[in-house]
């Protein structure tokens, strides 16, 4: 943990509300005129886009058809861990940049006198210097496997997640529209990526400050004949604070209509509301962490 470089991590998986979450906290960052190293998870994966399929292919050949991007086969876990631990100390560290389109590539390749494509990295270069503190938003931010531990670096871990059938029926839906997939296929993926789910991803959200999981109001029994995805208004967020010393409930019930609590340290909100709430209390704890800071 440190005052003087701290470190937020947003972990979640691939249509939780990232852009909801990266909304609130660009509005937060520009409030507080705080600047941010933006660190996005896609740039610790150790596989580009054809060297993954190649392995996904090879393993199934080998009788593994657990390989997945969400485990430590297919991650630089121990390159995230360095860079947490190197920031906190020194406000430094190394990133990059995972080239998700030809648009992204063309920048780059401009920035850089390369010639990367889509679905490859850019080099490993320097974290710039004079940032207020690093932002990580993707899938590991809290991950721990065998000697690596990433939260123990993290001084504020959000947790941003669907639950499990809600986050299945995005996926059916997005990879079917944008990406041209199958139904069987995109259930083969969602199979093959169960065991490093369950063993890499679920157990970060015990690790968070803060959890912010959507639960819809309708019927999502079986998401793999889900005709729509639940909108934010047929949904409730369910926000649960590790440790709820110190939150002022009584003023967030206020501020957030149809609001409530459902436990001592969880508030439920509208789902239209959730980009609304995460400022409300990400706010003033990111505000404290800047003050520690500029104190230290």
């Amino acid at each position: 943990m440190s005052k003087k470089h701290p470190v937020i991590a947003v972990t979640g998986s691939s249509g939780a509300g990232t852009t909801t979450v990266k909304r609130a906290f660009e509005h937060i960052f520009r409030r507080e005129n705080i600047h941010a190293a933006i660190i996005e998870g896609d740039s610790f994966h150790s596989l580009s886009r054809v060297e993954f399929r190649d392995r996904v292919r090879q393993s199934e050949a080998a009788g593994n058809k657990h390989f997945s991007h969400f485990g430590p086969e297919a991650n630089h876990f121990d390159k995230l861990e360095q860079l947490c631990k190197a920031y906190g100390e020194t406000g430094g560290g190394k990133k990059r940049c995972y080239i998700h389109s030809d648009e992204e590539a063309a920048f780059h390749n401009q920035r850089l006198g390369s010639q990367l494509s889509a679905g490859e990295f850019t080099p490993w270069e320097d974290v710039p210097s004079g940032t207020d503190l690093l932002f990580y938003e993707g899938l590991h931010g809290l991950v721990a496997a065998d000697k690596i531990d990433v939260a123990r670096h993290v001084d504020l871990g959000v947790g941003v997640v669907p639950v499990v059938n809600l986050e299945w029926i995005q996926k059916i839906h997005r990879d079917g529209a944008e990406r041209g997939y199958s139904a069987e296929v995109i259930v083969d993926t969602i199979l093959r990526r169960m065991p490093d789910y369950v063993n890499y991803i679920t157990p970060q959200f015990s690790r968070t400050h803060v959890n912010f999981q959507r639960v819809p109001t309708v019927d999502t029994s079986n998401p793999f004949i889900s005709r729509d995805i639940p909108t934010p208004d047929e949904s409730f967020v369910i926000i649960r604070f590790n440790d709820h010393r110190g939150v002022d409930f009584p003023y967030l019930i206020n501020m957030i209509p149809n609001s409530f609590m459902s436990r001592s340290n969880t508030l439920v909100v509208p789902g239209g509301k959730m980009g609304y709430a995460m400022e409300l209390i990400l706010g003033p704890m990111i505000e404290k962490m800047i003050e520690r800071k500029r104190k230290s």
